[in-house]
């Protein structure tokens, strides 16, 4: 990852933990793709997708397309085969958009 992509992802994490969700784990690979961010809140256990640009020429969460949902899900599924504790808790896939100027952070 690189230093911008750190800065995203580290912005999305303050967002969440201020809204009381707990992050579990960030950056969770498998064979079939990556996670930025698994948290919970409540009784929901959540996979985040973080995208974010320096500038809005167009929303991050467009980048988020239907191959890159699939590895999402594929990569949750392994996490959930590894950490069975999580297993009966509803889940939820959510993206996180970070724009920095101006400074907009979109939880979809």
């Amino acid at each position: 990852m690189n230093n911008r992509g750190e800065v995203f992802e580290q912005k999305a994490c303050e967002y969440l933990q201020n809204k009381n969700f707990k992050i579990i784990h960030r950056n969770f690979h498998s064979k079939f793709g990556e996670i930025d961010i698994i948290a919970i809140k409540g009784e929901v256990l959540h996979f985040i997708e973080v995208k974010g640009r320096i500038d809005p020429l167009y929303h991050p969460s467009y980048a988020v397309d239907r191959k890159k949902q699939n590895k999402i899900i594929s990569t949750a599924k392994f996490f959930l085969l590894r950490n069975k504790q999580y297993n009966d808790m509803y889940q939820q896939f959510d993206v996180i958009s970070v724009i920095l100027e101006p400074e907009e952070i979109d939880f979809i």
